[in-house]
C-alpha cells in the first residue's frame, strides 16, 4: 500500500499492463509509469521517484473485525462484478507458469513468501513455515525480528524485536493467555497480544514497532530483491 502523494501532486493510478508479471501503473496527472511491488517510478516525468509506503496488513476479516468493531468494508462494483476475479483464484494460480524462475533454497516459482525490506536488508520467510512454527524469532540485517501468527493460524504480523524502553532484543515466548494474549517475554514476564501490545505485565501499555510485510510469490520478490537472504536457508 502506497500514499498518492508525490512532488506536491496527488496522483490518479489507472493499471496500464504487467512486467515480469508485476502490475504497472500508469498517473493520470502525469503520464508516468510504476511498479506495484517496490513504488518505483519507472519511465515517464517522475521518473527515478518513489511512493511513500504505508503499513498495513492482510488478515481474515474475522480478525479484523475483531480489531476494528467499528471499520467499514468496501463494497463490489455491481457493474464490474463479473470482471472480479473468482475466489479460486490463487489456488489457479499457483499452477500458472510466469516467466522468470529462481530455483534457489529449494523455492519453486510460486512459493508464497513474507518478505520484509528493512534495516538496509531484505529476507523472505516462507508462508507455509511461518504458519506452521506460529513465532518465527530472527533477524533482517541486523536488526532482531519477531513474525507471529494471530489466533486464527492465518494472519501473520512483523515486529521489530525491541521493547521500548531496552537496550536489547527480549527473548518472546507463545502462550494461550488472558484477554487474548498470544505472547510472553522472559524480560518484563510481560503478555503481548496480535497487535503488538502489551496487555499485563511491567511493559503494559508498550507497543512494539511493527514492520512492514509484503505476502508475494517468490519469483516476483527475488526479482526486485536480488540480495534477498531467506529464513532458514544457508545465505
Amino acid at each position: 500500500m502506497w500514499t498518492r502523494d508525490v512532488a506536491g501532486l496527488r496522483l490518479t493510478f489507472r493499471l496500464a499492463g504487467i512486467n515480469n508479471q508485476n502490475f504497472l501503473m500508469r498517473d493520470e496527472e502525469t503520464g508516468t509509469y510504476w511498479q506495484q511491488i517496490n513504488g518505483a517510478a519507472i519511465s515517464g516525468p517522475l521518473k527515478g521517484s518513489r511512493l511513500t509506503l504505508l503499513l498495513s496488513d492482510e488478515l481474515t476479516l474475522a480478525i479484523w473485525k475483531s480489531e476494528q468493531p467499528q471499520g467499514t468494508v468496501l463494497d463490489d462494483v455491481p457493474k464490474y462484478v463479473s470482471e472480479y476475479s473468482e475466489r479460486d483464484w490463487d489456488v489457479r494460480m499457483k499452477r500458472a507458469p510466469t516467466v522468470l524462475s529462481f530455483p534457489e533454497h529449494a523455492l519453486t516459482a510460486r512459493d508464497l513468501i513474507l518478505g520484509i525490506q528493512a534495516f538496509g536488508a531484505s529476507r523472505a520467510f516462507l508462508y507455509e513455515r511461518v504458519v506452521k512454527e506460529k513465532l518465527v524469532k530472527d533477524h533482517v540485517g541486523s536488526e532482531p525480528v519477531l513474525l507471529v501468527v494471530g489466533p486464527d493460524d492465518q494472519s501473520v504480523r512483523a515486529f521489530r524485536d525491541r521493547i521500548p524502553g531496552m537496550g536489547g532484543a527480549a527473548d518472546f515466548y507463545r502462550i494461550t493467555g488472558s484477554s487474548g494474549a498470544l505472547l510472553i517475554d522472559d524480560a518484563t514476564g510481560s503478555e503481548w497480544n496480535f497487535q503488538g501490545c502489551a496487555t499485563a505485565g511491567k511493559a503494559k501499555g508498550l507497543c512494539l514497532e511493527p514492520l512492514p510485510m509484503l505476502k508475494d510469490y517468490w519469483f516476483d520478490w527475488r526479482n526486485y530483491n536480488p540480495k534477498t537472504t531467506v529464513y532458514g536457508k544457508a545465505n
